[in-house]
């Protein structure tokens, strides 16, 4: 009996043990209690008490952002962790089907951290050995409910980039963060939505003097951080239904843009099959704009086709990747509703006319600064035959589910791109693929207003001289080599001539 006391007293005492290292700041935490309230009584664990809540008031008056990542995140974490999660854990992993069985016994994935922020709790899960991030995936809709919530994202990798450290310990955070965004193979990351941040209406972004190419604001992501699209070098694709919200897309890309449409850095090229019903409002802001006629548009893709034959003849052997300046400004050829040029258009030399261009723009015109950006609402290969030459793809509201993949690409939608789940208030809600990973993100792109887009075309017009682009440059279009035609060879059978007179004579004997 006395040996049986022993062992349980050793087997508990070696667990408690275990847990304080595992947990010095909260052992340490609790020491301190118990020592203040040792030498000062009640008195000294009020008095600190008031003291750490002022400290953390202050803080977080002056920088919530650190606030929350040092001190309010990791607590609510800790406490979520406790309380919320380990409490449901086994039930939750067993009947979302992530529970297996080795040796007669239940193995579940381990909870190893959960880390909060204002809207989003990020679990971090120790899988089961023959486990893959897939295997969360398919369920991560079944996870979100599991624990209460409507939304959950499943990463294979530590979602967001390692903050940039300088000042004097520069050096030492540096080498902590090489340790926290570590590749950890065994390791996924599930982050639940605490609250739904994109509920409310984004306002627009300011306009920045001179826009960074790499990081334009359009959207708030989950964490209430701003999602910057990285427009250089790339085409962009925006899927989505009927009143999704793609014109919030759309112009909060000229918004961010407009810096460098009044400066001459940008020159925006502008398609609306709907008879300027969508884009008229903002045409002091375009270099070209053609809505009404057809033909007008397809002389203007023609022309992009021009200048990207230019850049290529100018620029070969000399750089990669096109630098836009003023003299040699980034062309932005904005397209909306493509399906009206490239499927429904019913003269059909026009429609191969046009669907040339694009695919010569879409497939040569990345590197050299001519870039399409097109919105559409039906992504089928009939509809849009070169959809795979957009590298950079956003899917807003769907009507079907297999829609996700033909717009973020395969197995977007089983990763957690439910985008033919949106409700009706989320207008200009839709999913992104984050740059080097596959795993989608959820984001909410700013509301721009007709009375928005009426000031910034006031504050933010073209050049005079932007409507010909060549011109303005001071240069003409690069000619090809003119091709003299060969000489004709002669048709039919190779006979001698006097074989030949013979036959082409007639009885007189005179040639015919």
């Amino acid at each position: 009996m006395w040996m049986v006391v022993l062992g349980l007293v050793l087997r508990w005492s070696g667990r408690v043990l275990w847990w304080c290292l595992r947990h010095p700041v909260a052992t340490g935490s609790v020491v301190l209690a118990l020592w203040l309230y040792v030498e000062f009584d009640w008195l000294g664990l009020v008095v600190p008490l008031v003291v750490v809540s002022a400290v953390s008031a202050v803080w977080r008056w002056r920088d919530e952002s650190s606030w929350w990542a040092w001190l309010a995140g990791p607590l609510l974490g800790a406490f979520r962790r406790v309380f919320v999660y380990r409490r449901v854990w086994r039930e939750a992993m067993t009947l979302c089907g992530l529970a297996e069985t080795f040796d007669r016994r239940r193995v579940l994935p381990e909870l190893l951290r959960v880390r909060s922020d204002q809207a989003l709790d990020v679990l971090t899960v120790r899988m089961v050995r023959g486990q893959t991030p897939e295997h969360f995936q398919r369920v991560s809709a079944n996870l979100a409910y599991a624990f209460g919530r409507r939304h959950a994202r499943v990463y294979a990798e530590r979602p967001g980039d390692p903050p940039t450290r300088a000042g004097r310990w520069g050096w030492v955070l540096r080498l902590v963060d090489r340790v926290r965004y570590r590749d950890r193979p065994t390791v996924v990351y599930v982050a639940l939505v605490r609250t739904d941040a994109l509920r409310t209406v984004v306002p627009p972004f300011p306009v920045p003097a001179v826009p960074d190419f790499t990081a334009l604001p359009l959207a708030r992501r989950e964490d209430l951080r701003p999602w910057s699209l990285h427009l250089l070098a790339t085409h962009v694709l925006v899927g989505g239904a009927t009143r999704s919200g793609k014109g919030s897309v759309l112009w909060s890309l000229v918004r961010v843009l407009g810096g460098g449409v009044a400066s001459g850095l940008v020159r925006l090229w502008v398609v609306d099959p709907k008879g300027g019903m969508e884009f008229a409002l903002g045409r002091p802001m375009f270099a070209r704009f053609a809505c009404k006629s057809f033909e007008a548009m397809a002389d203007l893709l023609d022309e992009a086709v021009t200048v990207l034959r230019e850049r290529q003849t100018r620029l070969a052997g000399t750089v990669r990747v096109h630098t836009p300046t003023e003299v040699d400004p980034l062309v932005v050829v904005v397209v909306d509703e493509m399906a009206a040029l490239t499927a429904y258009l019913q003269d059909v030399e026009l429609r191969k006319r046009i669907t040339g261009s694009l695919g010569l723009l879409l497939s040569q015109g990345a590197g050299v600064g001519v870039l399409v950006v097109a919105a559409l609402q039906d992504p089928r290969k009939e509809v849009l035959p070169f959809r795979d030459l957009f590298p950079t793809r956003i899917a807003l509201g769907l009507t079907e589910a297999s829609q996700v993949d033909m717009v973020l690409g395969d197995g977007a939608r089983n990763r957690g791109a439910l985008a033919d789940q949106m409700p009706r208030w989320a207008k200009g809600v839709g999913y992104v693929i984050l740059d080097g990973t596959p795993d989608p993100m959820r984001v909410r792109f700013s509301y721009v207003s007709d009375d928005d887009i009426r000031d910034m075309a006031q504050q933010f017009p073209a050049p005079a001289d932007a409507s010909d682009i060549l011109a303005q440059v001071g240069r003409e279009t690069a000619t090809e080599p003119v091709r003299l035609p060969l000489p004709r060879k002669p048709s039919g059978p190779l006979l001698p001539d006097a074989l030949r007179n013979l036959l082409d004579s007639d009885g007189g004997g005179e040639p015919r």
